[in-house]
């Protein structure tokens, strides 16, 4: 059963988990916004997504494009958990890994080090 939460709430755990990343991490990050939708219409599961250029990526020709983004899905990740603890919990840890992947780490390493 999907635990209730209004939207609200929902963004603020959001901004609480952006609040704990190290401040040296966030004034690395550039050309980023991070949204939150009630689900991926493609792939309704997925609790967070990264589309972008990661930093990793990014040379002497990067410009003129438009922001990556990173979208963290709220519909999944309500009905995947069964407390606001747990809500809490799957949020900053997908908070972290999408904006890991804005830095160029992959699944893999995320997966083998409990941020999968």
């Amino acid at each position: 059963m999907a635990v209730p939460m209004s939207d609200d709430e929902f963004d603020g755990l959001v901004s609480d988990a952006l609040d704990t990343i190290p401040s040296e991490l966030t004034g690395a990050m550039n050309n980023v916004v991070i949204l939150v939708e009630p689900h991926n219409p493609e792939e309704p599961g997925i609790l967070g997504l990264y589309q972008g250029v990661a930093l990793t990526l990014r040379d002497h020709e990067y410009g003129g494009f438009l922001p990556d983004t990173i979208t963290i899905y709220r519909d999944p990740i309500l009905a995947m958990c069964s407390s606001r603890d747990e809500v809490v919990r799957e949020v900053a840890v997908t908070v972290m890994h999408e904006i890991a992947h804005h830095f160029g780490i992959d699944d893999a390493w995320l997966h083998a080090n409990g941020w999968g």
